[in-house]
């Protein structure tokens, strides 16, 4: 029966340690590798039609009537 050193026991773990990493990052790897992916420029273009849709709705690019503004800035204090 052979006895392993404390140098020997640590190198087969740091290599199962290895391993295991590898492997992990294979599964990840196939992962992604099956996701179903848009190019660029049909993403880009979608998020500008989006957006040119969304633009006569968006309170910052046209505003907000005076009447419904809750920000609006209330009357001066009479006191001063």
């Amino acid at each position: 029966m052979a006895l392993l050193t404390l140098s020997q026991m640590s190198s087969k773990v740091a290599i199962g340690n290895d391993i295991g990493q590898a492997r992990r990052a294979v599964e990840q790897l196939r992962m992604e590798a099956g996701i179903d992916r848009m190019k660029v420029s049909k993403a880009a273009a979608d998020l500008l039609q989006f957006c040119m849709e969304q633009a006569k709705s968006d309170p910052f690019l046209v505003g907000i009537p005076a009447a419904t503004n809750p920000f609006k800035e209330k009357k001066p204090c009479a006191i001063l």
